[in-house]
């Protein structure tokens, strides 16, 4: 609905960004309070589709999945309000996990505001502390610029969510089309080189080194590099809580990842390390076991921590040399260096090795029936199949059974957020179409944003869902055993037929009750081309891997 003499809707300025910095596909809920926006991507689909989602929560997980595969800001539009407030749990998912994000939120009209009008809400005081920045556009002329900031923001050091918001009446002004805008690149932040110089020196003088990698800040690229980095100085690489597809799991210098509850082995390798190299990660709660397994402020370990932005470094540990970094670039200058030592770190390395393997094999716990279920996952699907979970006690045989292959294979919620799974696998489906796409999740976990499987078979998408059924919240079941045994309240569900509920948007399903109906129903849905559930009947005493209630 472009106007001659280069005079311009503000509706279609706004998707004319967008697909100017290479979006192409953006996630929302439809809402009046936006429609020039609905109306200015009609027949623009080849170069921006528009995801129809559910609710605006499972849009807004669905865009951070796009953020965390692409590195370029996922894109949520949805309407003022309940809108808004709906799409809130994917921001803060979002902004824990350090993703580039801008959530378009329509609000009511510039001669409305102040008033309390029709769902109107101060978005600035609403997410203020849960994203990067927040604003509102009331000029259309100011459009790109907001937008440019929006998507810099985003990008720049700690990436995390912008929210603009878009006043209805304003998305329907003209302005003259200014200069087409540049392709916005994320930057780079080169570590000083008296830091990289300690750090050289502090790798010569250990005996037990430990790299922990995380953090959301990471490309191909820098994932590469730090491979090589740990290679040639023969380090053991443990990733943070999340973060299992940023290094290899297959690889000899991988030994494992730090999640819910202490790892013993690798408990035992941080009380034991005599230098941590921290590259990405914020060190937080569930990384350091509630802050035990590190001594805050000063750690017993001697602390090289790299991270984009300056004001993470030392807030909780005062490093011994801080890198003020993006990864890449670190991981590419480390990478550089010839070996410091020779072969000095190899039977440390393999015994963390030969620890990791042993630990995540299903024969680890014998009284575990469905640990082999995941197990036979990983000779199942491709090396680069990408898994998605939300949270509950059904993700812990996910991080511990599942080896991630390749780059952006992992997509879970740092945030701990119920419900992520299936958003982030129609995300990744939009985003990676001829990858293989499995979604895990609880039952609790599944219903919290079921009603995305209408979304997934509506556009069409081939992705896997696999539901781990045990009727009740697992988690909080689990801590209500150990806080008040025996007086279960709240905790149980009553869940519908989760065959039946598949096939009645038009997916395929099948319900695995053992073994070999598992694989077979796994064959199956490989084979399909389209939405397919697997329900898993859990016993109810099974609490976590080889845990049960008694």
């Amino acid at each position: 609905m472009s106007h001659a003499n280069n005079n311009v809707r503000a509706a279609d300025h706004l998707i004319d960004q967008l697909v100017a910095q290479g979006i192409d596909h953006v996630y929302g809920v439809p809402g009046e309070s936006y429609l020039a926006v609905l109306d200015a991507m009609h027949g623009r689909e080849d170069d921006i589709r528009f995801i129809t989602c559910r609710q605006e929560g499972g849009a807004a997980m669905a865009a951070d999945a796009y953020g965390k595969l692409t590195g370029r800001p996922g894109v949520c539009f949805v309407t003022r309000g309940p809108g808004a407030t709906n799409a809130s749990a994917g921001v803060h998912i979002a902004y824990q996990d350090s993703t580039p994000m801008i959530l378009f939120i329509g609000q009511v009209a510039r001669r409305y505001k102040e008033r309390e009008a029709f769902q109107e809400m101060d978005y600035r005081r609403m997410f203020g502390q849960m994203a990067k920045w927040i604003a509102e556009i009331d000029d259309a002329s100011r459009i790109q610029e907001f937008v440019s900031r929006a998507i810099r923001v985003s990008l720049s050091g700690r990436p995390g969510p912008v929210v603009l918001a878009l006043p209805e009446d304003m998305l329907n002004d003209h302005l003259i089309r200014p200069a087409a805008p540049q392709l916005i690149s994320t930057p780079r932040y080169q570590p000083s080189k008296d830091s990289m110089q300690l750090l050289k020196a502090l790798i010569a003088n250990a005996s037990h080194p430990l790299v922990v990698a995380g953090g959301g800040t990471w490309t191909k690229k820098g994932i590469a590099a730090l491979q090589l980095f740990a290679e040639k100085q023969g380090l053991p690489v443990a990733l943070s809580f999340r973060c299992q597809s940023l290094f290899d799991n297959d690889h000899e210098n991988y030994v494992g990842h730090f999640s819910v509850g202490k790892v013993p082995y690798l408990a035992n390798a941080i009380e034991q390390s005599d230098l941590l190299i921290a590259i990405g990660p914020r060190l937080g709660e569930i990384t350091t076991s509630g802050y035990t397994l590190i001594e805050s402020p000063v750690p017993e370990q001697k602390l090289a921590h790299v991270f984009p932005a300056g004001e993470e470094i030392g807030r909780v540990y005062e490093p011994t040399v801080s890198l003020v970094s993006d990864t890449e670039s670190f991981c590419v200058e480390a990478a550089a260096w010839d070996a410091i030592t020779t072969d000095r770190f190899a039977p440390y390395v393999k015994n963390l090795r030969e620890n990791y393997v042993e630990y995540c094999s299903a024969a680890s716990v014998p009284d575990d029936p469905i640990a082999a279920y995941f197990e036979f996952i990983n000779s199942a699907y491709p090396t680069n199949t990408i898994f998605c979970n939300g949270a509950g006690n059904y993700a812990g045989w996910v991080h511990r059974f599942i080896r991630y292959r390749a780059i952006g294979s992992q997509l879970a919620p740092t945030s701990g957020s119920m419900g992520y799974g299936l958003p982030a696998a129609i995300g990744a489906a939009t985003v990676e179409p001829d990858r293989e796409i499995v979604a895990f999740a609880g039952d609790g976990c599944f219903m919290m944003t079921c009603q995305e499987m209408a979304t997934a078979c509506h556009h069409k998408l081939n992705l896997t869902v696999i539901v781990i059924d045990n009727s009740r919240y697992g988690t909080i079941r689990a801590h209500q055993e150990r806080e008040f045994p025996d007086r279960v309240s709240g905790t149980g569900l009553t869940n519908p037929d989760f065959v039946a509920f598949a096939e009645s948007f038009g997916a395929k399903a099948a319900r695995a009750e053992n073994l070999a109906e598992f694989k077979k129903a796994v064959t199956a849905a490989r084979e399909h081309q389209g939405v397919f559930l697997i329900d898993v009947p859990l016993d109810q005493s099974m609490l976590s891997p080889g845990k049960r209630l008694s």
